[in-house]
């Protein structure tokens, strides 16, 4: 009956937040496939280490463990993009009809979005994922990701502007893909 229990109750507290698992780890490793295998395995880390569980954030705590799994995963298969040096130090869009041209230009739009959001060092991408997508607050993602959150502001503000210039970028070129 006891690990009855457990089974209803992590499910209870890990199921309802797949999505957001599953989002992050796509964005983070830019492979559904991969996101998938990483989901999945995060989940099984996490049943296994339910019992140390404190209670809280239940949506903070498996993102932590999926971000973990990731990046232990990119280790293991990708050990590039973990290698490249990172330095810390270093008017909204009127929907007047939906017609066959504004859906044309809103796809490509976002097409150019993803496709910059994609090109972002995995260290702004995470931040930008967990905020813009998840909607976690500051201080979570610095839980999270376990940086102050000093650095959380920073990598956003670059974040942001490096997906300004991409996307700026993208307009001039007319890449729409």
């Amino acid at each position: 009956m006891q690990k009855e229990r457990k089974v209803a109750h992590f499910e209870q507290s890990a199921l309802p937040h797949l999505g957001a698992a599953y989002n992050l780890a796509r964005w983070l490793l830019r492979n559904p496939a991969d996101a998938e295998d990483v989901v999945q395995e995060s989940y099984l880390r996490a049943f296994r280490f339910f019992g140390g569980y404190q209670g809280g954030d239940g949506r903070a705590w498996l993102l932590k463990i999926v971000r973990n799994t990731a990046y232990t995963w990119l280790q293991h298969n990708r050990s590039r993009e973990l290698a490249e040096p990172f330095n810390d130090e270093i008017e909204e869009i009127e929907d007047h009809a939906f017609n066959p041209e504004t859906l044309v230009i809103q796809a490509a739009g976002i097409a150019a979005l993803r496709k910059a959001l994609d090109e972002l060092p995995i260290e702004f991408r995470e931040v930008m994922v967990l905020r813009e997508l998840e909607g976690f607050s500051y201080k979570e993602i610095s839980a999270i990701v376990e940086i102050p959150i000093g650095t959380v502001m920073s990598r956003l503000a670059r974040a942001r502007k490096r997906l300004q210039e991409q996307l700026t970028d993208f307009s001039k070129e007319g890449v729409s893909n």
